[in-house]
């Protein structure tokens, strides 16, 4: 299993600049914002400037965020994947890896989202070998509750972030590397 994974419907692959409008229509959008923390993004400047810092994650950690095309069309529908999070702290916590994903509200309710965090979670077993991998979902959310529940995260704590409210932990361990 190498990049870019592919699903049944779905190619992931790394972010390149040329996604830039992809990010910033995801971004920018309101119902997509919802249950993220971030302020939404307003230029094409600012979309660049988070994929690269993406693709630094790829060369610092070996893996980061990638683009989810549907194979139908090559529609970039949004993003999935593990990311190392060690330059922040969340939940009093960091070097831990965090299952993501954003995708576009007209891909919402077709599966995409778990498909792609399956193949995401699958990675980073089989390949990476991690022993562990971490989930947070904003309180409320209940779309991304399920998703991560499905693919047999357990929810293992509630928390408070002061600027971004309550918000659940979720983790999975590694079957392959347990003791």
């Amino acid at each position: 299993m190498k990049l870019p994974l592919e699903t049944l419907r779905l190619l992931l692959r790394p972010i390149e600049l040329a996604d830039a409008p992809g990010i910033l229509a995801l971004d920018s959008d309101p119902d997509v914002l919802r249950y993220v923390p971030n302020a939404p993004l307003s230029t094409l400047a600012e979309a660049t400037t988070i994929i690269e810092y993406i693709r630094a994650q790829y060369q610092r950690n070996g893996i980061g965020r990638w683009a989810v095309e549907r194979k139908e069309d090559g529609t970039f529908i949004g993003w999935c994947g593990l990311k190392l999070v060690n330059d922040t702290e969340f939940n009093g916590r960091t070097n831990y890896y965090d299952l993501g994903y954003r995708l576009l509200p007209r891909y919402w309710g077709c599966g995409y989202a778990s498909e792609a965090a399956e193949a995401s979670v699958r990675y980073g077993f089989e390949v990476l070998h991690l022993p562990v991998i971490n989930a947070t979902v904003m309180q409320g959310n209940r779309a991304s509750c399920r998703v991560v529940e499905k693919l047999g995260l357990v929810r293992v704590a509630d928390f408070t972030e002061a600027d971004s409210g309550a918000w659940y932990w979720y983790e999975k361990q590694n079957s392959a590397t347990k003791s």
